[in-house]
């Protein structure tokens, strides 16, 4: 018997290194996977700093000096309007396209979901069938909409679609979580008097919450970085949200054109979307039945 104890724990002391040394070539593959993917972002950000003689002499992203004098004029901007203006038109976009974006793909895959109603098996696949039509072939009947109801030049073009689920994709990831939450937890609900809606509200949004901050996420970043969406919407600078104020400043045909300035408001139209990604990944990873019914 004591032989066979010092055998296996003989085993384990020359398995051990072997172990130890494969665990560090993954993490070893692993952090220079991350630096290759990461060294863009590193450059642009070390771009920033440079003068534009600096930027085409070397790919090394440790600028010679720290200047801020190009994230201080490109803040300014070239125009009469700061980065600030283009920032606040940006969120003016923004926040109402998500709140209402989670409001109406949560009702529209609730119902889906939870409900039986006439031409259901007909609308869900319809609605699927959407998700492989290019945005390009929508873009002419919607500008022709909005067009004669007077409404070009705002933002109302931008906001309105996710007030009635055209965001199919969403729906979608919404549908495949409601039909993972059991359907024990509505009856539970009923039982305790709540209808419908609260059933919704009390019940369901909070074990939903995950999934709910994912799309939100996704909306946030998509809609922040669309640019075509506002130029064929916006015409009048003081309207331009920061993806149009950035193209705005990108005149490569001047002679003294400054490519610092135009990396250094990039590289700050960036942290937004990095600081809502950063809070919110925690959310990605949860069960969408935590808090359901056991045993």
């Amino acid at each position: 018997m004591e032989f066979s104890m010092k055998n296996k724990a003989a085993k384990k002391k020359t398995t051990n290194p072997k172990k130890k040394l494969i665990t560090a070539l993954r993490y070893l593959a692993l952090v220079l996977g991350a630096l290759v993917m990461l060294y863009p972002i590193l450059w642009l950000f070390g771009a920033s700093f440079k003068s534009n003689s600096e930027i085409f002499q070397s790919i090394w992203f440790v600028p010679n000096q720290l200047d801020f004098t190009p994230y201080i004029e490109g803040w300014k901007t070239s125009s009469q309007y700061t980065f600030f203006t283009y920032f606040m038109n940006s969120f003016l976009i923004v926040i109402p396209k998500v709140i209402l974006t989670l409001i109406s793909c949560t009702l529209a895959a609730y119902g889906f979901s939870r409900f039986d109603f006439p031409l259901k098996k007909v609308f869900f696949p319809i609605m699927i069938g959407t998700l492989f039509l290019p945005g390009i072939v929508t873009r002419i009947p919607l500008y022709i909409f909005w067009k004669n109801l007077n409404l070009l030049d705002s933002y109302i073009p931008l906001i309105a679609n996710s007030a009635f689920a055209c965001d199919t994709f969403f729906v979608y990831m919404l549908v495949q979580f409601f039909r993972s939450v059991p359907k024990e937890l509505d009856e539970a609900a009923r039982m305790d008097g709540c209808n419908s809606f609260m059933t919704l509200i009390r019940v369901l949004v909070p074990i939903l919450k995950p999934s709910l901050i994912t799309a939100g996420l996704f909306q946030f970043i998509w809609t922040f970085t669309d640019f075509q969406g506002p130029l064929i919407y916006i015409s009048s600078v003081e309207k331009y949200p920061v993806s149009l104020a950035l193209r705005m400043a990108l005149d490569t045909t001047s002679a003294d054109f400054s490519w610092n300035k135009n990396i250094a408001m990039s590289i700050i139209g960036l942290i937004p979307s990095i600081l809502i990604y950063f809070s919110a990944q925690k959310h990605f990873i949860g069960g969408s039945t935590a808090g359901g019914v056991k045993g």
